[in-house]
C-alpha cells in the first residue's frame, strides 16, 4: 500500500475496478470486500494517512462497539483494518481531494483528485483514474485543517506554516511555535521538544506551545508528558490568542504577537508555526456530481447502497436512507452490501455464489492464507 507520486505534467489515467473515496474505517472495510470477491481497488483520501475520524479526531479515545472487540482505540481500529486488507493489496492516495467525477463513454467513470489544501510542499502530485466503478465512504466530508486566520497567514502554508506532523520539513536551528491546544498539537510539542533532548539533525532551536486558554482537549497521558516537559524547560507554553505575523525585510517569518491574558501585546520567536486548530469536514465537490442528496448526504438504494448514479456507490455517515444510523457497524454492513451489488452490476453474466471465508479455498487464497491452515478442521 503505497500513496502515489506521479509527474508535474497530466497524468495517464489508472485503471481499477474500484475507487474508494475515504479512507477512514469505512473506506477501508470497503477495500477489504472488494478485494475479497476479486475486484482491483484503489483508495483516496484528503487526509496524509489513513483512518479518517478514528485518526484524525479521537485517535486515542476507546471505541465499545466494534464487533468481537470489547474495547480498541480509534487509532489501534484503524491499525487492524489495514493489516486486515493489506493482502488484498490495495493502492492507496493519500493528501488526494477528488474534486471531478463523470460518465465515460463506454461505461465507467473519469475520476480526477488533486493535492488536498491539507497538504503543502510538492509532494504529491495529481492522481486521474478511469474506474468501472466508484464508492463513496467519505463519512462527513474531507477533513480539512482550520485555518490561522491572519493577515499573510495562506503566503507561509508549505514552506513556514504547516498544520500535518508528518508533512513538516525539517526545522533544525528554528524556533518552532505549536498553536492548539488538543492531542495532536500536544503530541506534535512532544516530539518537537523529545527530538532537542536527544540532538536529533533535524531538531529545532526551540518550542513554544500557545493556546488560548489554560485548559488543553488532549487525553490524560498526554498532558502530564507535556507539562512534565514544560516543568523540566524543554519546551515552553504561553497562554493567549495569536494577533500578528512578524517579517522581515525579504517577507521571511521571524515572530508572532499574540494577547496575553491580561490584554498584553507579546511576541514569540517563530521560524516556523505548526498549527493544530482542530479540522473540520467539508462536503466539498461531491455536491457537483449530479446525485440525489437530501440535506446534504447522499440518497442510496439500501438494498444495493447504490446513489442516483448508476455504478456509484456510497456508504457511511455521508449517506441517508430510511433507518439509517450513523454507526461504524451499519457502515461495514452497507460496503459489504455495496460490494456485491457492484460485483453483479460489473459481470452480471456470471453467477456469484456467495462464499465464506471459512470454507472457500479462494477466498482463502487472496487473503494470503496457508492451504495447510485453510483445510483444518473446527473440532
Amino acid at each position: 500500500m503505497t500513496a502515489s507520486a506521479g509527474s508535474a505534467a497530466t497524468p495517464a489515467p489508472l485503471l481499477t475496478d474500484a475507487l474508494v473515496i475515504g479512507a477512514g474505517p469505512v473506506g477501508l472495510w470497503q477495500a477489504f470486500q472488494l478485494g475479497l470477491l476479486g475486484l482491483s481497488c484503489q483508495v483516496v483520501d484528503a487526509l496524509p494517512q489513513a483512518g479518517g475520524q478514528c485518526v484524525a479526531l479521537y485517535p486515542d479515545k476507546p471505541i465499545y462497539d466494534i464487533p468481537g472487540l470489547p474495547v480498541c482505540t480509534g487509532a489501534e481500529l484503524i491499525e487492524r483494518l489495514l493489516t486486515q486488507v493489506a493482502p488484498l493489496a490495495p493502492q492507496f492516495h493519500l493528501g488526494l481531494e477528488v474534486d471531478t467525477l463523470s460518465a465515460r463513454d463506454g461505461g465507467g467513470f473519469e475520476v480526477q483528485a488533486s493535492p488536498a489544501s491539507a497538504t503543502h510542499g510538492g509532494s504529491v502530485a495529481s492522481v486521474r483514474w478511469h474506474a468501472r466503478s466508484v464508492f463513496i465512504a467519505a463519512g462527513v466530508g474531507a477533513f480539512q485543517p482550520r485555518r490561522l486566520k491572519l493577515p499573510g497567514a495562506e503566503a507561509l502554508e508549505g514552506s513556514q506554516l504547516h498544520h500535518h506532523a508528518s508533512e513538516t520539513p525539517s526545522l533544525r536551528h528554528q524556533h518552532a511555535v505549536v498553536l492548539g491546544g488538543d492531542d495532536r498539537a500536544l503530541a506534535w510539542a512532544i516530539d518537537l521538544a523529545q527530538s532537542i533532548a536527544t540532538g536529533h539533525a533535524d531538531a529545532p532551536a526551540s518550542v513554544t506551545l500557545l493556546h488560548r486558554r489554560d485548559v488543553y482537549t488532549a487525553e490524560p497521558p498526554r498532558i502530564e508528558q507535556f507539562m512534565a516537559l514544560a516543568l523540566a524547560g524543554a519546551l515552553q507554553r504561553r497562554i493567549g490568542q495569536p494577533a500578528a505575523l512578524r517579517h522581515d525585510a525579504d517577507g521571511r517569518l521571524t515572530g508572532l504577537a499574540f494577547t496575553d491574558v491580561e490584554g498584553q501585546l507579546r511576541t514569540l520567536a517563530a521560524d516556523a508555526l505548526c498549527v493544530s486548530l482542530g479540522l473540520s469536514p467539508r462536503l466539498g465537490p461531491v455536491s457537483d456530481w449530479g446525485m440525489a442528496l437530501d440535506r446534504k448526504l447522499l440518497q442510496v438504494d439500501s438494498a444495493r447502497f447504490e446513489t442516483s448514479l448508476a455504478g456509484v456507490y456510497a456508504v457511511g455517515d455521508i449517506i441517508s436512507y430510511p433507518g439509517k444510523k450513523k454507526l461504524i457497524v451499519s457502515g461495514f454492513h452497507e460496503a459489504t452490501l455495496a460490494a456485491h451489488a457492484a460485483l453483479d452490476r460489473l459481470s452480471p453474466e456470471t453467477p456469484h455464489p456467495l462464499q465464506y471465508t471459512s470454507s472457500s479455498a479462494l477466498l482463502q487464497q487472496r487473503l494470503g492464507v496457508p492451504a495447510e491452515a485453510g483445510r483444518k478442521k473446527i473440532e
